[in-house]
């Protein structure tokens, strides 16, 4: 069975270092190594919180993700990777900032559960319902030419007011990344039926077990995604 927590990242810093650890081997891989998620610091950041997915049997990591929320003393990352491309991208962070706002980020699967949904389908739908928790009102994304339909069906929009509508050569020349943002993260109403329904019943019952399923996999995830006692 696999396991999908929460926590403050402050709050297990062990478990942090694995996650670094493997999140850099799977850039590795795709000859990605300049990137603003893979910058450790985080782990110290007390306005993180991380989604990992982990084998129940012996704990270790297949999958990870993380929410930053935004101060103006820890930058997100996604302020960080295309400033440089659109300043504007401060302005637009700081105004969302006034109701609470924060990035989803560092999403990785490990190569043992690649083509399971670890990281496109389930740990980005505990992200979406993790984030009601917090103190926030929108949530951004920075993410792949290759995930942004299945990022879209969890409630996000392009976020055309940066870049050339929404796009940037990220993280190095030759790949396309896409800004989006739920603006609303009580509002899923751009979200598709399936996935909605899903984000609301771990948003309702954050501790649950559940029968997930691929097109090719049945297995189970023991989520554990309440974070009343770390906030």
């Amino acid at each position: 069975m696999i396991r999908v927590r929460a926590f403050r990242a402050i709050d297990d810093k062990e478990a942090c270092n694995l996650y670094a650890r493997e999140h850099m081997e799977v850039l590795k891989i795709f000859g990605i190594t300049k990137i603003t998620t893979a910058n450790n610091s985080w782990i110290f950041n007390p306005n993180v919180y991380v989604v990992l997915a982990e084998r129940i049997e012996d704990n270790v990591p297949i999958g990870g993700a993380r929410i930053h929320l935004y101060d103006k003393d820890f930058p997100l990352p996604m302020d960080d990777a295309i400033k440089e491309f659109d300043p504007s991208v401060k302005e637009l962070l700081e105004k969302h900032a006034i109701n609470g706002t924060g990035e989803i980020c560092g999403l990785w699967n490990a190569r043992s559960v690649a083509g399971w949904g670890i990281g496109t389908l389930f740990l980005a739908r505990a992200g979406v319902a993790l984030a009601a928790q917090l103190p926030m009102k929108s949530l951004f994304v920075l993410c792949g030419s290759h995930t942004i339909g299945i990022t879209l069906e969890k409630g996000f929009v392009v976020e055309e007011q940066l870049g050339n509508k929404g796009t940037f050569y990220y993280p190095k020349e030759g790949l396309v990344a896409t800004a989006a943002v739920i603006n609303d993260i009580y509002d899923l109403s751009h979200a598709a039926e399936h996935d909605r329904v899903i984000i609301n019943s771990l948003r309702s019952n954050p501790s649950q077990v559940r029968q997930e399923s691929t097109e090719k996999l049945t297995f189970e995830i023991n989520y554990e995604l309440n974070l009343k006692k770390s906030i």
